[in-house]
């Protein structure tokens, strides 16, 4: 599959900036979407196209990922010199130096709640299965019946809703349940600020990656992955169609930057 002649166009003008910052979702974008998370793995032709980018001079790599930073790690093997967001931003890993994360004490009480909650939601729902994070613990309702699904998300809800220690956000088939405040909007412009880039590609499928398409900047190039509304200014029908846009912005900026 080639890329649509409009992306195309983009990708080569975005290949000829100066500092490049090239970020990208996880799951449903550089991987299928499926339904035990542990099972996802990228697309080899879009894992050999990020390695590949991530060697390049000017040129700064990283997952920005609603995982956590060990799961995102385990299943992605990302290149080393590949900067990690995981969490939507709670964690993030940009070398050695960076620090781990640490919750107050008011915080790491309110998870216990949170992951309470969505445990009573897992025993009493058949199909819906607890992800715990450092800051979050996740609801993941994909293998259950529409009707348990629907009851573990109301109960989930009415349990945590209004109390301002939670951020509750939703996914594909997820209630997330976070004690910090981040988005990939957030780490996406920090992600800017640390490479000194002077643009960004970010390619993202899920609701919680339009934070991050809002937050580029003109100039920058946003690609949605699949169905839904976005802010995105471009557009891909699935993962199958990243490896040919990753291997074209691999080709474009190997050749500006005269290799």
């Amino acid at each position: 599959m080639t890329a649509p002649a409009a992306l195309e166009s983009g990708i080569r003008r975005i290949a000829t900036t100066p500092r490049l910052l090239v970020a990208l979702d996880f799951d449903g974008t550089m991987a299928p979407i499926v339904d035990r998370a542990e099972d996802a793995r990228p697309l080899p032709r879009s894992a050999a196209a990020l390695a590949a980018l991530s060697s390049l001079e000017r040129t700064t790599t990283a997952l920005v990922s609603g995982r956590a930073l060990a799961s995102l790690r385990a299943v992605a093997a990302p290149p080393a010199p590949t900067l990690l967001v995981g969490s939507h931003g709670a964690e993030t890993w940009w070398g050695p130096a960076s620090p781990a994360l640490e919750l107050t004490t008011e915080q790491a009480a309110a998870l216990e709640v949170a992951r309470a909650a969505v445990s009573l939601a897992t025993t009493r729902f058949g199909g819906t299965v607890a992800e715990n994070k450092p800051a979050g613990v996740v609801l993941h309702y994909r293998l259950a019946e529409n009707q348990d699904a629907k009851a573990a998300v109301e109960l989930v809800n009415d349990a945590l809703s209004g109390d301002p220690r939670f951020h509750i956000t939703t996914g594909k088939m997820v209630l997330e349940i976070s004690v910090l405040n981040a988005n990939k909007g957030e780490s996406l412009t920090a992600l800017r600020q640390f490479s000194h880039a002077t643009a960004t590609v970010f390619a993202g499928d899920d609701v919680t990656d339009e934070h991050a398409f809002a937050a580029l900047l003109p100039g920058d190039l946003g690609i949605k992955v699949g169905r839904g509304e976005s802010h995105a200014a471009f557009r891909i029908p699935s993962p199958d169609a990243l490896p040919a846009v990753l291997e074209l912005l691999v080709e474009a900026r190997t050749a500006h930057l005269g290799g």
